[in-house]
């Protein structure tokens, strides 16, 4: 089944994890797909990736905002690829619907992040575990270290 990386999040925020996370993703010729919880986090995401680094933007669009089809990055809360992402970023709580189905087997990686100083966010994450696990998914947990490197963790 599809790699399924966990980030626990523990001294930056999501808003700094997330853009370059995406940026290595189409480093690699993949497309994305980033899935938030509400509408707000997606304006917030959508702002973001196009202010991040005044050096540079990350080009995408919200799913309904022109030809969704052609953009390398897809910011979403419903459970859709029109962009036919490699990858899923889920955010803010945001999982797949369905672990076992079919359009997650056809993604390179799922990569689900989460603010481990947030119980509800830390709970949700243990039982999106549980979900992926079951449905056979290679589960891997990443925890951010002190010196605020992710660390894989056994």
């Amino acid at each position: 089944m599809t790699e399924t990386l966990f980030y626990h999040l523990e001294r930056r925020a999501l808003e700094d994890v997330l853009p370059g996370m995406v940026e290595k993703s189409l480093e690699r010729g993949w497309r994305a797909v980033i899935r938030t919880d509400s509408a707000e986090r997606s304006e917030a995401l959508d702002t973001l990736l196009w202010t991040y680094d005044d050096q540079s933007f990350l080009a995408h669009a919200q799913s309904g905002d022109g030809e969704v089809a052609r953009q390398p990055v897809l910011i979403t809360v419903e459970d859709e690829n029109p962009n036919g992402a490699n990858i899923l970023f889920c955010v803010g709580g945001a999982t797949p619907a369905d672990w076992s189905g079919s359009d997650l087997a056809a993604l390179a990686r799922i990569v689900l992040l989460f603010d481990g100083r947030d119980d509800a966010a830390l709970s949700a994450a243990r039982e999106a575990w549980k979900s992926a696990k079951a449905s056979g998914h290679d589960v891997i947990y990443w925890k951010e270290s002190p010196s605020g490197k992710f660390e894989k963790q056994n």
